[in-house]
Order: C-alpha cells, then structure tokens, then sequence
C-alpha cells in the first residue's frame, strides 16, 4: 500500500510519482552497494556553453547557464572561486569558450584538484560526429571527445562529466574510466538534432520531486533520471519518435545505461550532488548544523546497510524500514536548510 501511495504521490510539473518513482528511487534502491568513494573535500565546476550560430541558441545556452550558476550558489558552502564559466561572448566572471580557454581552465582546475575532490565539467551547446570522433562546438577549433579525454585524465579527483548535447554518445566511449560519471544527452553518435535533455536536467537540480529519497539534496542520478523521463514524455506528447535517450556510465565501462534499467550503472553518482565549494567541513565546524549533518551521513549509512538486507527480507518489512529512513532523512534535510539559511 505505501509503495502504491509513493508512486501516485504529488506531481510537479507535470511529472508524477506514477512514473517517476520506478525510473528514479526504485531503480536507485536495486542498484548494488559498493563502499562509498572518500568524500569530496572540495567541489569545482567547470561550466562552459559553446558556440551559438542563431540567437536562439544562444538564449538558451545563456538560461541554463545562468540557472545552474543560480542553483550552485545557493548550495551550502558555495565559492565563487570553485566556479568556472566560459561563454560564447565573455564577461565580468565569464572566459571565452574556446579551445584555449577550456585548456585554461583545465589547466588551472589540474593545479588545485586533490584526490580527494570532485570535478564537475558540464557542456551546454552543439555537438557534431564526423564518423571519427565527437566534437563540442566552442568559439574557433572545436575539441573532439578524444582532446578532452587528454585533459581530464591529468585531473586527480572523481570527475563528472555531462555533454548535454546532439551527437554526445561517443564521449562517453572515450571518456570513461574508473572513478568518472559520464552523462551523454544521446545514445548514439547519429542523432544530431538538438537536444532537449539540458532544459530537464536544468530544472531538476531544483526541482524538488528530482529528490527521490526525500535527503533535501538532488543527486546526479536523480537529476539524470528525472531529465530521462521528462525527455521521454516531451517526445510522447507531440507524437514525435524521440531522436535523444540520454545515457550514464559510472562503472568504466564505456556502455552506460539509460534511467530505469537494471544494472551497476548509477551507484557512484548517486552519491554525488553538483557543487562549487566546500560543504560538508564548514557545516560540521558549525555547533548548530554539525549533529544534523552527522545525523544525516549515518541516515544514508542506514539506507545503504538496508539495500544491503533487502534480498533477506520480507517486502513490507523492507518497506517500512525504507519508508521510516526517508522520512527521517527529509526532517533532519530540512532543519539543515532551515539553519544554515538563518
């Protein structure tokens, strides 16, 4: 009965539990544990919107830009520092996207990243396949997937990588390996219309039903699989055969899964949530935010020993036990952001 209420559970832009819930939460809990990566001491992002061609590209790439800029600085422990943004037209805080500039700001991230931090790199704009390689379109010499490959493979920490863009697919062949989530707007070089994948995963990084286990944070996998499904119904509803399914790959394998099929794929960027920053040391130092944090951490300590027992256990059982660690988990969120707010 709760797993049947869950599903039909309140909508949000049109987006209801009905169908979100199997893609997202139910597909997140079936994927195995694996020993949680060290935490990020610190989180940069890199931000780049390439080439436009017509203003309404252009429009478009400057919207969603300029929402992920809004989402990560409302994230606790933001620095303006940890944030790089590059442009077709730059700007006071804003480089050129050009081959030069995204080498720069490689360069750069290579001098300052730890093991122990986060990368996370996401494309807005055209994409192109010459039966060879992929390219991301940037103002003058375009990158192909294999160059980029060269520049992140220096990074030392984890890397998350999201090509939003036509014709992406053969960035994630190239660019997988141990310790990267790679996210492709498509699942195949040949479909090079453009994509509506970006508008999706732009909204649910503050879309509140993106986050699945009610944890007050939306996670790579959830913002994935909430755009997949979007993306689906978007092409559903104007009877269109959808000419983009988004893919992800975590577990180095260069083949990836779309939301909602079985397999490893997802477990890594489950745990991770895009930021430019450093969170999780400045909230513990906090007399007021540091038990809620550590309250929090041991929370989704107990959902992953759950996951664990779930083949041991009967359904309802596991059920309630789910159900109970995630109502938690929304009330200790939400005095965290009530706090750190004040």
């Amino acid at each position: 009965v709760r797993a049947r209420k869950a599903s039909q559970a309140s909508t949000a832009g049109g987006v209801s539990y009905r169908c979100l819930y199997p893609l997202g939460l139910l597909a997140l809990l079936a994927l195995p544990v694996l020993s949680a990566p060290a935490a990020a001491q610190e989180h940069y992002t890199l931000l780049v919107s390439g080439a436009s061609a017509e203003p309404k590209y252009d429009e478009n790439y400057d919207r969603w830009r300029s929402a992920v800029v809004a989402s990560l600085r409302r994230q606790p422990g933001f620095q303006d520092d940890h944030l790089i943004v590059l442009a077709e037209t730059p700007g006071p805080g804003v480089g050129r996207a050009s081959r030069e500039g995204v080498r720069q700001a490689l360069a750069e991230l290579r001098s300052r990243v730890t093991k122990d931090d986060a990368v996370f790199v996401i494309l807005f704009g055209h994409g192109t396949f010459d039966g060879i390689d992929a390219k991301f379109n940037l103002v003058g010499p375009d990158l192909e997937a294999s160059e980029w490959a060269e520049l992140l493979d220096p990074l030392p920490g984890r890397v998350v990588f999201i090509n939003t863009t036509s014709s992406s697919f053969p960035f994630l062949e190239r660019l997988s390996a141990r310790g990267r989530v790679i996210i492709t707007a498509t699942d195949s070089p040949a479909q090079r219309f453009d994509t509506v994948f970006p508008e999706f995963f732009v909204e649910a990084l503050d879309e509140p039903s993106s986050d699945l286990d009610k944890n007050g944070q939306v996670s790579i996998w959830e913002a994935f699989s909430f755009a997949s499904y979007r993306v689906r119904q978007w092409y559903e509803q104007r009877g269109r055969l959808s000419t983009e399914r988004p893919m992800l790959d975590d577990t180095g394998d260069g083949v990836g899964k779309e939301a909602g099929q079985p397999g490893p794929d997802g477990s890594v960027a489950s745990r991770l949530v895009l930021r430019a920053g450093i969170e999780e040391p400045a909230l513990m130092s906090d007399p007021a935010l540091g038990p809620l944090v550590e309250r929090r951490l041991a929370l989704e300590t107990k959902v992953e020993e759950l996951r664990l027992r779930k083949a041991e256990m009967p359904p309802e059982r596991y059920i309630d036990e789910l159900e109970r660690l995630l109502v938690e988990l929304a009330r200790v969120a939400r005095e965290i952001r009530a706090k750190s707010s004040s």
